[in-house]
């Protein structure tokens, strides 16, 4: 049977989120049914709703942040059984045959990854008809494939989080091996940046951030950073010059980012992880000096986020959240825009 699904979805870019009610497909053989317990509340779900790239699909149902508990396993599915915590994050599918799924990287999958939202869906109805809706729902049907087990040592509300914010900060860490002796810089303290400081310091490397302010210092140094430099203080920007090995930039609106180039030593790379919408210019000249690179860096994948996960259990690692009822969605977008949060809001679904 079809599972009715209660929800909060987007039905215009200029209209607030409001209820909604669909069926989720029935549970197939490789499927695995969640209840929902909470869902993190993601930038990127702002923009979407927003249709800031012009290819929303509405009605839609955000959130790729996904926490709850198995209620059901289809009779092929060996993983997982009733009762399981388990998670889903940016994705719910992918081709599996191309190069990139076969290494374990379906972010990549080279037709394309099965987005939690906005994506057609190829279980979910008709061809080019059906799209994929996310976590700001009661419940949700995953392929077993593209289901995360959530340990026990994490709280359930505040795991949701790294489900996005988690790996697209592990992921960057790890491609370019961040451990003891690195130098990593952290761009911006929010949902992502905040979960860069938690796993650069735990992964042993000095971890300095990078801000327009000192507001958040006391919380940067908590979750483990050594050192905090302003932007606009010049004389401490150019005495930190050439001294980082990796800049992680979370960063989802435009800024100037030309002038963090030279912090970077030789070989240095800096890491784009926010959702810009509009160019930002880079200049040659500091890039040839010391053989520095721009790099971009999309989530990880299932085996790496489940090895995410693993680690933050291991090490007592979390989001630091905001818990909030679904019907404060639209309060929370308004306060989101303005980088009013500290650090990921989070819905209790409970609450719908």
């Amino acid at each position: 049977m079809p599972i009715n699904t209660r929800a909060f979805a987007a039905t215009a870019s200029d209209k607030p989120l409001t209820p909604y009610g669909f069926d989720r497909r029935d549970p197939g053989p490789d499927d695995v049914a969640i209840e929902i317990r909470y869902c993190g509340v993601c930038h990127s779900d702002l923009h979407v709703v927003q249709n800031d790239s012009g290819r929303t699909r509405y009605p839609i149902v955000p959130g790729h942040e996904i926490a709850g508990v198995v209620t059901a396993v289809g009779e092929n599915v060996s993983r997982f059984q009733i009762g399981d915590r388990v998670g889903v994050g940016c994705m719910v599918d992918s081709c599996r045959q191309c190069r990139p799924c076969q290494e374990g990287e379906e972010q990549y999958c080279a037709t394309g990854m099965t987005q939690t939202y906005g994506s057609a869906d190829p279980k979910g109805g008709p061809v080019g008809q059906a799209i994929t809706q996310g976590g700001y729902s009661s419940a949700i049907v995953v392929d077993q494939d593209f289901v995360l087990r959530i340990p026990d040592a994490l709280p359930l509300d505040a795991a949701a989080p790294l489900l996005c914010a988690g790996i697209t900060t592990w992921s960057p860490l790890r491609h370019w091996k961040v451990g003891p002796g690195s130098r990593v810089a952290v761009v911006g303290l929010g949902g992502l940046g905040h979960m860069a400081v938690k796993l650069a310091a735990a992964l042993g490397a000095e971890v300095t951030v990078l801000s327009t302010s000192d507001r958040k210092k006391a919380d940067a140094e908590r979750m483990g950073a050594r050192h905090f430099l302003i932007n606009s203080d010049t004389t401490a920007m150019k005495a930190a010059a050439e001294g980082f090995d990796l800049i992680i930039n979370t960063v989802s609106a435009t800024h100037e980012i030309a002038g963090h180039l030279n912090l970077l030593a030789r070989d240095g790379t800096m890491v784009m992880l926010g959702l810009t919408t509009e160019a930002l210019p880079v200049f040659a000249v500091p890039l040839l000096w010391r053989r520095r690179s721009v790099a971009g860096s999309l989530i990880g994948g299932i085996r790496e986020t489940q090895e995410m996960l693993d680690f933050c259990a291991a090490n007592g690692i979390a989001c630091d959240i905001e818990l909030i009822a679904p019907d404060q969605i639209n309060d929370a977008y308004a306060r989101m825009e303005r980088s009013d949060v500290r650090y990921r809001f989070v819905i209790d679904m409970a609450r719908l």
